[in-house]
């Protein structure tokens, strides 16, 4: 699979993400210097790049609806882990005996996964 595939969805984040001005255009990233310049792409009252708009993931992922996706992604990628997990709990348990490592590798994993469903669903503004 290519990684390509994953750009028009990267980027009709980040134009949305930019017309609801929770980022600054990356054109623009002269921060508290450029309130006098328009900003075509972005709408509403405040039209200047300041500090609180730099793109990091913390802050991105806190506001609607990039908080949605960023639930979406981590809800599926924790399932994808819990299955994975399973099915080499399965794997092993076929191949060889059961034992102690086998079983503490799946709790391990389930425990990892049911973090991060927590960090994806319950976020702080």
């Amino acid at each position: 699979m290519s990684l390509w595939m994953i750009l028009p969805v990267i980027h009709f984040m980040y134009a949305m993400a930019l017309y609801n001005q929770h980022i600054c255009p990356v054109d623009n990233w002269m921060y508290n210097q450029s309130c006098e310049v328009d900003l075509p792409m972005q709408r509403g009252l405040t039209l200047c790049c300041t500090l609180e708009n730099v793109p990091l993931i913390s802050k991105c992922g806190t506001l609607p609806p990039e908080s949605c996706f960023f639930s979406l992604i981590c809800s599926t990628g924790s399932f994808m882990v819990m299955v994975i997990v399973l099915l080499r709990y399965a794997h092993v348990i076929e191949k060889h005996q059961n034992c102690v490592l086998n079983t503490a590798s799946l709790s391990t994993g389930w425990i990892c996964a049911a973090g991060l469903i927590m960090v994806g669903n319950f976020q702080l503004p």
